[in-house]
């Protein structure tokens, strides 16, 4: 029998967004606030889209 395969998740709590990217909380919120990170209210809980954690990184990678 094989396992199924990992799904990666659209959408990520805070502290795994900042963990992820290797950033604190408060930087996390200030990234948001700014509009560079994609947030989501999902009733009481924000989360933090996979993607544009994804487009932060590359757009950070681009030279210049």
């Amino acid at each position: 029998m094989t396992a199924p395969p990992s799904v990666e998740p659209i959408c990520v709590k805070v502290n795994d967004a900042a963990r992820m990217i290797g950033v604190g909380r408060t930087k996390l919120y200030e990234l948001i606030a700014s509009g560079q990170i994609e947030a989501i209210k999902l009733g009481k809980s924000t989360r933090i889209t996979t993607a544009s954690l994804h487009e932060l990184v590359m757009r950070q990678r681009e030279p210049e």
